[in-house]
């Protein structure tokens, strides 16, 4: 193999991309969009709504209004002294936003109670309102079984529990599961769309050469297995290049969101007598993430590059053997399957990534680019099993890329139909 031929193919696939529209557009929108992400959310947090939502009580028990009252008085306002109907009436003028009727039997049958109200302040406002009647109601109850202060704290009490992680080395660490759990979903996802993202482009690719007939002139100077290796190393730079402008975007954004956030914050609360670092509390989680460990990144990188190859050549080896978008349709399913099998097992890997068939599907180099980074993120995977889902991946790519480069070969220069999968098993007996 001639690898400057190769580095000249590697050249011009990744300067004539690079400099596309639409490589150049999506490189600037999704940037962009993490911008417009992070400012919303921060406007959110820091502008959040003033709306109030005021709710009537009847309250024929003479009890349970003033404790409302006590947990929320802007909220809960006693209209026990009107009617029914009056009621409704304050909710269809939109003095109110609805009302409660409480009752004995709510009390002492476990009758539902019901709102009646325009149907604003949506999930919140009913989640908020059907904490707020359960406990009174409770705390009535436990009054009227004379149940003692002492037992009715022991009944309000709710035990925690705080996790800490016990490295190898035995040092403990904060235990971040939920948010290296969703990490560990996103990034599967990341490497399960860049596979058919960039994939695709390798296959557009080889088929737009057949279809202007620039193969032919290629081919005359160049071997198929150096077009086939050059052109998946272009886009392969290209794929890195894209995702190396993105992260290093959103770790900006991540570092400078919640300093921005705090001070203005800072700025709203000033001269008010809310408490600062109460109000710092409310910031979304997203801007005090937890750092991520080196390794992390470094194995998300190497699943990266290595699911690529290993796909990338047989997307090649399907757009040779195309001779349009329309006709790879029916090539990719074979191709396709192990990337969807692989997504539907990440599902089950995000609840148990220690499981049986997580690990044994983790090191399957088909699934591994998804499975195996995800596993890493979420629990302490073994470092054997890493290396040997790594080792496995070389190995199958350079199977593929035997069997891509005798497809390859021949595809490239076959026109008028597109080969079937006899006609593509034949190719490889050649």
């Amino acid at each position: 193999m001639n690898w400057k031929q190769v580095y000249l193919v590697l050249k011009r696939e990744y300067i004539t991309r690079v400099r596309s529209k639409g490589f150049i557009w999506a490189t600037i929108l999704v940037p962009v969009g993490f911008v417009a992400f992070f400012a919303v959310m921060v406007f959110v947090t820091v502008w959040e709504s003033g709306e109030t939502f005021e709710i009537g009580v009847k309250d024929e028990t003479g009890q349970i209004a003033e404790p409302l009252r006590d947990l929320n008085e802007e909220r809960y306002v006693d209209y026990s002294e009107l009617s029914t109907d009056s009621l409704r009436t304050l909710v269809q003028e939109n003095v109110i936003t609805g009302y409660i009727i409480f009752t004995e039997e709510n009390i002492t049958e476990d009758k539902n109670l019901e709102l009646i109200y325009t149907g604003s302040g949506g999930i919140q406002l009913l989640t908020s309102i059907r904490s707020d009647v359960r406990e009174v109601i409770r705390q009535e109850r436990l009054r009227r079984a004379e149940v003692s202060e002492e037992i009715q704290n022991i009944y309000d009490a709710t035990i925690g529990l705080d996790s800490r992680r016990l490295t190898r080395e035995g040092e403990e660490t904060d235990d971040e599961t939920f948010f290296l759990s969703i990490v560990g979903m996103i990034l599967g996802l990341i490497i399960f769309a860049a596979i058919f993202s960039y994939g695709g482009y390798v296959t557009r690719g080889v088929i737009e050469e057949k279809t202007n007939r620039i193969i032919e002139v290629i081919a005359s100077s160049v071997k198929p297995i150096e077009l086939l290796t050059g052109k998946m190393a272009g886009v392969g730079a290209l794929a890195i290049t894209q995702f190396g402008i993105w992260m290093v975007t959103f770790f900006g954004l991540t570092a400078i969101a919640g300093p921005v956030a705090a001070t203005l914050m800072e700025q709203q609360t000033a001269g008010m007598d809310a408490d600062l670092e109460a109000a710092q509390a409310d910031l979304p989680a997203f801007l005090d993430l937890p750092a991520l460990e080196p390794s992390l990144i470094f194995y998300f990188i190497v699943f990266f590059i290595l699911g690529y190859l290993l796909y990338s050549s047989l997307f090649a080896a399907i757009g040779s053997a195309a001779d349009s978008d329309t006709d790879v349709q029916q090539l990719m399913l074979p191709v396709g399957s192990p990337i969807f099998i692989a997504y539907i097992i990440m599902l089950h890997t995000w609840q148990s990534p220690d499981s049986t068939l997580s690990v044994v599907s983790s090191i399957i180099p088909f699934f591994s680019p998804i499975l195996m980074v995800t596993r890493i993120a979420i629990t302490d995977v073994p470092f054997w099993q890493i290396w040997l889902s790594i080792l496995l991946m070389i190995l199958a790519f350079a199977g593929t890329m035997w069997l891509s480069a005798k497809i390859y070969k021949v595809g490239i220069l076959s026109y008028g139909k597109t080969a079937g999968f006899k006609d593509i098993a034949k190719w490889i007996r050649q």
